[in-house]
């Protein structure tokens, strides 16, 4: 058999500089019966979903989970029924257990526990997305099985510190602070492994300016944990707004589809995480439209969800 050499070597480096883009997306508890319909729809029409991307994982924990670190309120799922769905259609799951206030009190809990120990025995690889180092070592130690994902929750705003992060040998990804994201010039410069654990928030709609983030993730741990403390009110600009997609993407840290396949992907990026597990199901809809379905196959995957002849709006 005869191999041409150039024509493997160039097949080999287009896969290194335009790999597939994985999206990990908002809900995992939270949206359990939106991901109940829309992955029959996923499963069943791959032909209106781009080829060049794929469902990377869904990440969430459940309502009042110790070790979360947002979202406290949501998440009445029950987790057998998400870890089955997930399941079969061989999609990861993550457990989002980015609580920053974490003390050695706190690591017997045995729900938490009992979630991981699931996970751990699972045929599939799963993760769990983590800000403590106080955890990370506990999740090293009991539950080796399971890949970590450094958290943006540690709001990393210094590319030479999100560098440090990005090299921690603890974490398979790590999820840079949005405001980094334009820092294509730095990001260009990474090795190919550096390039490999990065997972970029994509749709982010706080100020890009704010300085308030890191305390209101801080906030956010404390009631998770039931601490006392005066409660942390937000006063970027536009913040009583709540999430808009519309600002989300003229956020200067945006990335959209198009910055995905003209700059992001040639470089060698391919993990891209979708915010939303507060949000709506319509928005989180609207995200996956956006960045996951073909524009002249959106309507089909409107319809199948909800779209029909007799919906009225008011």
């Amino acid at each position: 058999m005869c191999y041409n050499l150039d024509k493997i070597l160039f097949l080999k480096r287009g896969r290194l500089l335009n790999p597939k883009a994985h999206y990990h997306l908002p809900g995992l508890f939270e949206h359990y019966e939106f991901y109940k319909a829309f992955l029959e729809v996923y499963r069943g029409h791959p032909e209106y979903f781009y080829d060049w991307c794929d469902i990377g994982s869904v990440y969430g924990a459940p309502a009042g989970c110790l070790w979360g670190g947002g979202r406290v309120e949501l998440g009445d799922a029950a987790p057998d029924a998400v870890f089955a769905l997930m399941d079969r259609d061989h999609i990861p799951v993550r457990l989002t257990f980015s609580n920053l206030l974490l003390e050695e009190k706190h690591l017997d809990d045995p729900f938490c526990n009992a979630l991981c120990e699931k996970l751990s025995k699972s045929k599939i690889k799963q993760g769990i997305i983590v800000a403590s180092d106080l955890l990370t070592a506990y999740l090293q130690k009991h539950f080796p099985e399971l890949y970590l994902v450094s958290s943006t929750t540690k709001v990393i705003t210094d590319f030479n510190k999100f560098k440090t992060e990005l090299n921690r040998p603890e974490f398979a990804y790590t999820v840079p602070d949005f405001r980094l994201n334009n820092k294509i010039s730095a990001f260009s410069k990474l090795s190919e492994q550096e390039k490999s654990k990065v997972e970029f928030l994509c749709n982010e709609c706080c100020d890009f300016g704010c300085t308030e983030r890191a305390a209101c993730y801080r906030d956010v741990s404390r009631k998770n944990l039931g601490l006392p403390g005066k409660d942390h009110v937000c006063t970027a600009p536009g913040a009583k707004d709540g999430y808009r997609f519309s600002k989300a993407m003229a956020n200067p840290g945006f990335i959209g589809v198009k910055e995905i396949q003209e700059t992001y992907r040639p470089m060698g990026f391919s993990n891209f995480k979708i915010e939303g597990r507060g949000l709506g199901s319509a928005l989180l809809l609207e995200f996956i439209l956006s960045y996951m379905v073909k524009p002249e196959y959106q309507i089909h995957v409107r319809e199948a969800l909800y779209l029909d002849n007799a919906l009225d709006l008011f």
